[in-house]
């Protein structure tokens, strides 16, 4: 087993989570507390990653940002920066796949926020940024670290996406899931069962404490 793979498995979806978090709370807050025109569909699009097969997810991502692709060509064209088979595209998969899980877990803390506390805000003066800040995000801070850890377990576990946009390259674009699949391919289960294992006990770890995060605490307030 190498220990590099799990390492940039790892870096990966700490980049996918960590860029895609302001993105999902920014889009829960919206559902949670907003009504507009086109609020379904927004909702119906969030939720496609869980319901689409992730090849398919996977296909379009390559669709979109292939060097002759709508993003893809832009983005070669301006800045000179590929996407497709390199690390930027196990980020993008993993975001892609991982975002509707953060989003619906931050939006059930947003709308378990008493919405009397920030019109109390507001009527003493605060503004929107505020009451959001020192209100809203206090408040429903539990159920956002839950939805960032559970988003970071499932870009973890990321295969389908990740294996049509960004490959399976030696010391590139392969992460523990891919590494599992290229070795029950060439028959090495032992290696195979070492990346299992490993996969295993972070995800275990990752679900466990999102779970224990995602439990309202009895009398807790903002300080």
């Amino acid at each position: 087993m190498s220990g590099e793979v799990v390492l940039f498995t790892l870096a990966m979806a700490a980049l996918a989570t960590a860029g895609s978090l302001p993105v999902a709370l920014w889009v829960a807050w919206l559902l949670a507390r907003k009504r507009w025109p086109g609020k379904i569909f927004v909702e119906t699009l969030v939720a496609i990653p869980l319901v689409l097969p992730p090849v398919a997810t996977g296909f379009a991502l390559l669709l979109l940002f292939g060097r002759h692709g709508w993003l893809g060509a832009i983005l070669q064209n301006t800045l000179g920066l590929d996407i497709v088979f390199t690390w930027r595209a196990v980020v993008m998969a993993m975001a892609v796949m991982s975002f509707p899980l953060v989003v619906r877990t931050a939006r059930i803390g947003f709308e378990n926020v008493d919405p009397q506390l920030e019109d109390a805000a507001r009527s003493l003066g605060a503004g929107p940024g505020k009451v959001f800040w020192q209100i809203t995000l206090p408040l429903a801070r539990r159920a956002v670290l839950a939805g960032g850890i559970l988003g970071f377990a499932r870009a973890l576990g990321e295969f389908g996406a990740t294996v049509v946009f960004a490959g399976n390259i030696a010391e590139r674009t392969t992460t523990i899931p891919l590494a599992i699949y290229g070795d029950i391919i060439v028959g090495d289960d032992s290696a195979a069962l070492q990346f299992i294992a490993v996969s295993l006990l972070l995800a275990l770890g990752a679900v466990a404490l999102g779970e224990h995060l995602a439990r309202p605490v009895p009398g807790a307030r903002v300080v």
